[in-house]
């Protein structure tokens, strides 16, 4: 079917679930598109279908087996509130009709046992919305619950209508946890989910190409991200894997600045794991930390999307208990606004203080998930309720909550991100959640969060949401410095080639260096961010593509012990001219015992290496990362190293069993 963002309101069209004008909308739609016209008479001849069917009585203890299920699924999910609702609340009438439908019509495909087969030459529903296709089934090795299957195969392609509390009906049947073993149809990896090309930085040759100039990045997206697609047994897409924001999401034992600057800069040189012919240098810096306590006031606009594209259980449902994590860590002076954007933009909250954190929860948990998805009227209205609550000093930012699905209104990329560089100068920052599957636009998102003057996360899980808003609060919430911009000039005499792993999408002009108009990237309070680059010795026979001799001026190389030369510069938060840092690293500083903090970078970026199976890898392997990255642990308070290692052993499996 061709794509139109009108057929997600068919359903609530036959379910009367329209407002008033976006039902007069719809019904003018209908008359030109053919596409929405013909999935509403799919659907409605569907439905009176479903109507002629007999549902036999369920069986004894099946309603109260469902109940139990549901409640031992919120017990699990710690909601108290959901703990004291009756339970004929939490399973009205049309979910049970809804669910053993369901396990009848399933029954009717999955003859011969519980884990029969469906005919492989039989039209196959892949989701609601979407027309029967033939597609070849291809069995699992673990059954699937209700809800998988009902997304990949869905026989009955149908939706009871919205049920507690928001989900349908088919998500309603993976909380209850119900499970049939069945065989399914391959899905594809992609879905509707958008991420921009990434070629790997090539090598340059020193003499020709002497500096490096890139934008730093504290975005995490990346490796949660690639998380997910982990987690459910798939190798993320290769432009899904951004080094530098796997590198980046870990934080490293770098001392704290000592002078006037907000970080300290650190360096160091040693063999590189992949390619031992070659040397890895490592830059990183370290912000610095602030208790939560002692941070200005904030003026914060949560613009949380409540599209239908956002009812699913991994969006919205996800967003409200990671938006009360945040909710809770909210002080007196503190100011918080609520701005929701579907097919149009209003206000919840209107600068409420932190101290009321009664009205504010109520508020999150009031919000639903419906219509389409008018994300630059949403952005508009919240960067206008930001400035009118303006905290002079204070931490003024605009906090967006989407899956990036934008689809009325300005959708255009050009024209979003030309909206939010205008809103930008206004001195409000922006942090950018993802959120969701199957529809995600990473792409769109991640330049949103670069120009405005902010970073983007990925919210895969809870944990995830405790990651950004409690133990890592003051850097997701308070800059310390702006336009940070490093440029690095290697020396000929030392260094016959080099490149950048990673920042394919951050990389500057050299003459952006010192251009104070030329956006860069933010670094938070208790922020770390490392850099590697690949470089081949002077001294190295390797041929790497060159430019022709010059006819007009020569090249010449002046003798120096010096590796290379590290500038930086940055800003203050509420300052218009930047500063300059250098450090100089000299070609006897390659230590043969790297640091800690080397060894476990190096892993992280050879593990991107090869998930990017980029033509870089050169040696490198699985086995590799993992003996590195458990040698390198460390402490781990939080664990995020030791989920690293389980992610690397996921993904050598898979990448075994995929050759």
């Amino acid at each position: 079917m061709d794509k139109c963002h009108f057929v997600a309101q068919v359903n609530d069209y036959l379910d009367n679930q329209l407002a008033a004008l976006a039902k007069a909308r719809f019904e003018e739609h209908l008359k030109i598109c053919p596409v929405c016209s013909g999935e509403l008479e799919r659907l409605s001849k569907l439905r009176e279908q479903l109507k002629t069917w007999r549902i036999p009585e369920a069986g004894e203890g099946f309603e109260s087996s469902v109940r139990n299920k549901i409640v031992a699924w919120e017990l699990e999910r710690g909601d108290e509130k959901m703990k004291i609702k009756p339970l004929v609340i939490l399973v009205p009438a049309g979910v049970l009709v809804g669910v053993i439908i369901f396990l009848l019509v399933g029954q009717m495909y999955l003859k011969g046992g519980v884990l029969g087969k469906l005919r492989a030459t039989e039209p196959i529903q892949l989701a609601k919305n979407v027309p029967a296709v033939q597609a070849p089934v291809k069995a699992v090795k673990s059954p699937l619950t209700t809800f998988e299957f009902a997304e990949r195969v869905a026989v009955i392609g149908y939706s009871a209508g919205p049920v507690y509390k928001g989900y349908d009906s088919f998500s309603f049947a993976k909380m209850a946890g119900l499970s049939l073993g069945v065989q399914y149809p391959p899905q594809s990896e992609f879905f509707e989910e958008e991420y921009s090309r990434l070629y790997d930085n090539d090598f340059l040759l020193a003499k020709d190409n002497p500096l490096s100039t890139f934008s730093i990045d504290v975005d995490t997206a990346s490796y949660s991200n690639v998380r997910r697609f982990l987690h459910n047994n798939q190798l993320p897409p290769r432009d899904a894997v951004r080094i530098e924001e796997m590198i980046n999401y870990f934080t490293y034992d770098y001392p704290q600045p000592t002078g006037s600057d907000p970080f300290s800069i650190n360096t160091e040189v040693a063999a590189c794991p992949w390619n031992t012919a070659h040397k890895l240098v490592l830059i990183g810096l370290q912000g610095r930390k602030m208790e939560a306590q002692n941070l200005p006031p904030s003026n914060l606009v949560f613009l949380i999307d409540v599209s239908g594209s956002m009812q699913d259980y991994n969006k919205l449902p996800l967003l409200k208990p990671a938006f009360r994590l945040l909710v809770k860590q909210l002080r007196p002076q503190d100011k918080v606004s609520i701005v929701v954007y579907a097919e149009s933009s209003g206000v919840v909250l209107d600068s409420v203080s932190g101290a009321e954190k009664d009205k504010i929860m109520q508020a999150i948990d009031g919000l639903t998930a419906g219509g389409s998805t008018a994300g630059a009227e949403g952005i508009d209205r919240a960067y206008e309720i930001a400035k009118k609550n303006f905290v002079k000093d204070g931490n003024n930012r605009v906090i967006l909550a989407t899956d990036g699905d934008f689809n009325v209104g300005i959708t255009s990329e050009s024209e979003l991100l030309r909206l939010i560089e205008e809103r930008r100068e206004s001195g409000i920052f922006l942090t950018v959640l993802g959120f969701g599957m199957g529809n995600y636009k990473d792409a769109k998102m991640e330049k949103l969060a670069d120009k405005g003057n902010g970073s983007i996360a990925y919210l895969d899980n809870l944990l995830e949401a405790k990651k950004v808003f409690a133990t890592q609060l003051t850097g997701t919430l308070f800059t310390i410095a702006k336009d940070v911009k490093i440029q690095v000039e290697f020396n000929p005499a030392k260094v016959k080639a080099y490149r950048l792993i990673g920042y394919e999408n951050r990389k500057l002009e050299n003459k952006d260096f010192s251009d104070d108009k030329k956006d860069a990237g933010e670094l938070g309070a208790g922020h770390t961010v490392t850099t590697l680059y690949e470089v081949v010795p002077s001294d190295s026979k390797e041929e790497f593509a060159k430019t022709d001799d010059l006819k007009y001026q020569q090249v010449t190389v002046t003798p120096s012990d010096e590796l290379l030369t590290v500038k930086l510069r940055y800003k203050d938060p509420t300052a218009d001219a930047s500063k300059l840092l250098t450090r100089i690293i000299n070609a006897k500083e390659e230590t043969v015992q790297p640091s800690e903090n080397f060894r476990f970078a190096s892993g992280v970026a050879e593990f991107g290496l090869l998930l990017r199976n980029s033509q870089y890898k050169a040696n490198a392997s699985y086995q590799s990362v993992l003996e590195r990255v458990k040698a390198a642990k460390g402490v781990d308070s939080d664990g995020y190293r030791a989920d690293l290692i389980k992610l690397v052993e996921i993904a050598q499996m898979l990448d075994a069993e995929s050759k």
